[in-house]
Order: C-alpha cells, then sequence, then structure tokens
C-alpha cells in the first residue's frame, strides 16, 4: 500500500470529530474518502464540514466502494463484530474503536476473520503510540526505577449530569456495555499497562452497581498478575464526590507516577529525587496512532495496538468484570 490509502469511517459520532476523524485526513498518505451513519442528514452533515467526498447511511455500501480501501470503525462496541466481519470479508484493512468487542469470544472471532485473510487489524488504543506514554515506557526500559513489584491504578469520578437525568447512555447500557465506564474508559488504562508491563496471565475482581442510575455496573475492583511477575491492582468508582487518576509503578529503586487521562506531568521519583515531565498532547489525540498505522501499512515497523492486543485487554477486563 505505498500508494495513497483512502479511508472510509464507519460512524462518525462525537469521538471522530476531533480525536481521530481529522487524523486521517492530515496524516501523510491518507485520505479520508467517505463517512457512514445511519442517520443519513447527519452524515452529510459529517461530510460538508470536513470535506469529505461521499457519505453513506449504509455501511456495506461505505465497506464495498471501490474507492474505500481502509474501513474505521467508530461505533458503539456492539456492533463491532457485525461490520468488522463485513469489512474483513471485503479484503479491507481495518481499524476498530475500543474496546474491540464486549466479549472476549467476539474479539477472537474478529481477529480470526482478519488472520485468515492475512489483513492489518487495529484497534484505536493510541495511549500505546502517544509521546508521553512512550517517555513512562523509556524509563521502564531503561531501569530506571529497578525492578518492576507492582502497579496499582485508581479512577474515580463524580456522577454526570446525564448520568443524574435518567436519559439513555448507551456507554451506561448493561445490554452493551456491561462494565460502563469501566469498558470504556478502564480499557484505556488496562491496554496502556499491558503495552508497559507485558501481558496479564492471571486477573480477578468484582463489580456492583451502587448508586442504582443506570443498568450497567458504576463500582469495579480488580487485581492481575503479569507474566513478567508484577503484580497490580486497581480501582474504577463512578460515583464519588472528586475525581481523581493516578497511577503509581513501584520498583526496586524508585516508582513513577502519571495520570490516564489527566493533562499532567509524568513523574520519576528515586533515592536521587524527582523528575517530573510535562509531555503535551497532540490536537487531535489519535494523531500517533494514525501515523503509526501508515507507517504498518508502508512496512516500516510493527503498530503497537493490534487486534491480538485489544483481544487480550478485553480478556483481562472480562476477568475482573466475571470472576
Amino acid at each position: 500500500m505505498g500508494r495513497t490509502t483512502r479511508w472510509g469511517i464507519i460512524g462518525c459520532g462525537n469521538v471522530t470529530e476531533l480525536k481521530s476523524g481529522p487524523a486521517y485526513q492530515q496524516t501523510d498518505g491518507f485520505e479520508l474518502v467517505a463517512v457512514m451513519r445511519r442517520d443519513e442528514a447527519k452524515a452529510r452533515d459529517y461530510a460538508e464540514r470536513h470535506g469529505v467526498k461521499k457519505y453513506y447511511s449504509d455501511a456495506e455500501q461505505l465497506i464495498n466502494d471501490e474507492d474505500v480501501d481502509a474501513v474505521y470503525i467508530a461505533t458503539p462496541p456492539d456492533s463491532h463484530k457485525y461490520y468488522a466481519l463485513k469489512v474483513a470479508a471485503a479484503g479491507k484493512p481495518c481499524c476498530i474503536e475500543k474496546p474491540l468487542a464486549p466479549r472476549y469470544e467476539d474479539c477472537t472471532a474478529i481477529v480470526t476473520a482478519f488472520e485468515q485473510r492475512q489483513l492489518p487489524l487495529f484497534v484505536a488504543y493510541y495511549r500505546r503510540s502517544l509521546p508521553r506514554f512512550q517517555q513512562v515506557k523509556r524509563w521502564l526500559d531503561d531501569g530506571k526505577i529497578g525492578d518492576v513489584r507492582h502497579v496499582s491504578w485508581q479512577l474515580n469520578k463524580p456522577a454526570n449530569p446525564l448520568d443524574l437525568s435518567g436519559q439513555y447512555n448507551w456507554r451506561t447500557d448493561a445490554a452493551i456495555a456491561a462494565g460502563g465506564y469501566f469498558d470504556d474508559l478502564a480499557s484505556h488504562g488496562i491496554d496502556l499497562l499491558v503495552y508497559l508491563l507485558g501481558e496479564v496471565e492471571q486477573a480477578t475482581g468484582f463489580s456492583l452497581n451502587q448508586q442504582g442510575l443506570y443498568s450497567a455496573s458504576d463500582a469495579v475492583t480488580g487485581c492481575w498478575k503479569h507474566k513478567s511477575g508484577v503484580t497490580g491492582s486497581g480501582s474504577w468508582n463512578f460515583g464519588t464526590l472528586k475525581r481523581e487518576d493516578r497511577v503509581e509503578i513501584l520498583g526496586s529503586r524508585g516508582k513513577l507516577v502519571f495520570s490516564v487521562f489527566d493533562e499532567a506531568p509524568v513523574n520519576l521519583i528515586t533515592k536521587d529525587g524527582e523528575q517530573s515531565r510535562f509531555v503535551e498532547n497532540p490536537k487531535h489525540i489519535q494523531q500517533y496512532h494514525v501515523a503509526a498505522i501508515r507507517r504498518h501499512l508502508q512496512g516500516q515497523g510493527c503498530h503497537p495496538s493490534t487486534g491480538v492486543s485489544a483481544a487480550h485487554t478485553s480478556w483481562v477486563m472480562e476477568q475482573i468484570l466475571t470472576n
């Protein structure tokens, strides 16, 4: 795929407005040529505002468009498998929004379909590509905190106005995302920790609904063990007074402290003192992720977030929610 790769987006909702859509348009060698949304008027509006040539209300028309070389699926996760299998059948590379699918079983079906066709499959765990977390990885790889012993992550958030209003939100509908905001948000951090510390071999946890505001869980606690022997623990609660997002990676000679979501510095603490570095995120948060897709398609390296790695993240989350 040395020539320009022409992309189509299925599901041009909020995530594609600033986070991802412009990144596909602004990456050298990529062109966004088509978008799809079930509401044709909204699809047309998106296309007109973003200067996209074609718009559809039928996903199969976009998938089978000869002018579309690759497809980005940005719909709610309960539809990922349905669309992904159609993209695989059409023989086109694909990027899917995270999480890959609500169930690990569905994730493996997606991965298998693309492997059988020898097609590239990427998943939008874009934190793996961000310079901020590349700095954390360099400190770990350079042994700055010695042998890594344990990682902990605490993410707390108060109920938002939409939660309190009782209006429908697919992110907290147990039929779509049993873990609620855990599925939507914690997936980012757990995937990042797997990237930094290696695959997980054992995980467990429990979840419950403490507030009764929606059908999905709003409180999750988990623990796990990486294959490297590093232990991990996490708590995610979406009904607290104040927001808190703090990761600590403890080592034999120091620790790293950072936030998964907040615009905050990454901190290295050792007996010699503390280093604090602020690495700004790009305007379009998926910029580095999309650029890495381009390099992968050009044969210039392997993308850090693939269907295989994303399926593993889904397995870890499923273990925490169900064991």
